[in-house]
């Protein structure tokens, strides 16, 4: 199923750069690090952005702190309904703890343990969905209305994908040498905003996005240049395992991403274990997609200058298992 989308960009450098002023005082600007045994693996200068260390474990705070430091008071006292598969859940949570708003997230019910509990412990009230048979977004949008609550969505709104790109503010500022940037592409939040903010700065960084090959609707999407959905896909980057891109952040990419490059499971996984191994990184599968990319030669990045990013860090250890099976 495709659907066309026409070529407006609803993000701006600018608006960036304001997301960036506005989160600024509640995130961390999180490490960017070199490994020497990745990018000698590589034949790259490899260097890794770790957004796994990133107050909630993930780069998701950052889009919803900017989209709940941008509501009214009035609508803050109303609360918030979020729908995720774990890191934008516990990015609301704690967004929403923050600016003392309530937060109702809707969650899958097979969802990381470790994800249910950390939003629980944000104070988020959950409600739980079976992602075979029901739609968490009708859902979460008819709580919203019943409640007459904000929908902060993942991925498809300018402010979350302005907040997102607060991540390429500080790579063009860290690293301005910077020639390709690696980053896995779910609904296509965050690679809208790191690409509009990279590009505004560094006109010259090649941002290629990265999705598992069984799970590749935004591979399949630029190359039709239609919005292109699929059936929910049983990857262990459970992070990127969204049905398609949203249309905000299409609109972003088709003008700003030069092209999306698929992994295998089983290579997410190794690059996963040479992260923890060599590293000594605690990230999620979907940390591991755009590393991954690096190290199975899915893009041509010797002799270059090359972020790949770690974009989660809330791992369900029983993923070990599969490493060592």
């Amino acid at each position: 199923m495709t659907t066309a989308v026409n070529q407006h960009v609803p993000v701006t450098l600018d608006d960036v750069q304001a997301a960036a002023e506005r989160i600024a005082p509640y995130i961390h600007d999180t490490p960017l690090f070199a490994s020497a045994t990745l990018s000698r693996m590589t034949e790259s200068d490899l260097r890794l952005k770790a957004e796994h260390m990133q107050r909630s474990g993930s780069f998701k705070i950052r889009g919803a702190l900017n989209k709940l430091l941008s509501l009214t008071e009035a609508e803050r006292r109303a609360g918030v309904v979020a729908f995720s598969s774990g890191n934008h859940a516990q990015g609301v949570a704690l967004a929403a703890q923050l600016t003392h708003t309530r937060a109702t997230i809707v969650m899958p019910s097979d969802a990381p343990t470790v994800k249910l509990e950390a939003t629980r412990g944000y104070g988020a009230q959950i409600v739980l969905y079976d992602r075979e048979r029901e739609d968490r977004e009708a859902i979460a949008r008819q709580i919203a209305a019943d409640r007459g609550a904000v929908l902060v969505p993942p991925f498809d709104d300018p402010l979350v994908i302005a907040g997102q790109g607060t991540i390429g503010l500080e790579l063009a500022s860290e690293w301005p040498e910077l020639e390709v940037a690696l980053i896995p592409v779910g609904g296509g939040g965050l690679i809208a905003g790191i690409a509009t903010a990279l590009k505004g700065l560094l006109p010259n960084v090649q941002v290629i996005g990265v999705e598992p090959e069984i799970a590749d609707d935004a591979r399949r999407s630029l190359e039709s240049g239609s919005i292109v959905r699929i059936a929910p896909p049983a990857t262990v980057a459970d992070g990127v395992a969204t049905l398609s891109v949203g249309r905000h952040p299409f609109a972003i990419m088709q003008a700003l991403v030069e092209r999306i490059v698929t992994v295998s499971e089983d290579e997410i996984l190794q690059a996963l274990e040479l992260i923890m191994t060599r590293t000594k990184q605690v990230v999620e599968p979907t940390g591991a997609l755009s590393t991954a990319a690096a190290l199975s030669s899915k893009v041509d990045i010797r002799g270059r200058s090359v972020m790949s990013l770690l974009c989660g860090g809330n791992i369900d250890l029983r993923i070990l298992q599969r490493l060592y099976r």
